[in-house]
């Protein structure tokens, strides 16, 4: 009985010690959040706004002044 015990606590061991490292799939970019996506040949994608280009600052920052008062504002939206 103690065998089996022993033999039950010695593969528990082991087997904790063969987990793998989990790793991100894609490298973290610090750039700033107005330079936008680099994906399709005009370097816009269907989840920029209309107009948008990307790495405009000023562009970027009167979109999310509107969508503030616009869309997520209860208080406008209640009028």
């Amino acid at each position: 009985m103690k065998h089996i015990v022993l033999f039950t606590t010695l593969a528990a061991c082991l087997t904790a010690c063969g987990e793998k490292p989990q790793t991100m799939a894609l490298p973290r970019s610090d750039a700033p959040s107005y330079t936008g996506v680099t994906t399709g040949s005009a370097g816009s994608s269907a989840f920029t706004a209309p107009g948008w280009k990307p790495g405009d600052k000023t562009g970027w920052e009167q979109q999310l002044k509107a969508r503030q008062q616009n869309s997520q504002n209860d208080y406008s939206r209640m009028n």
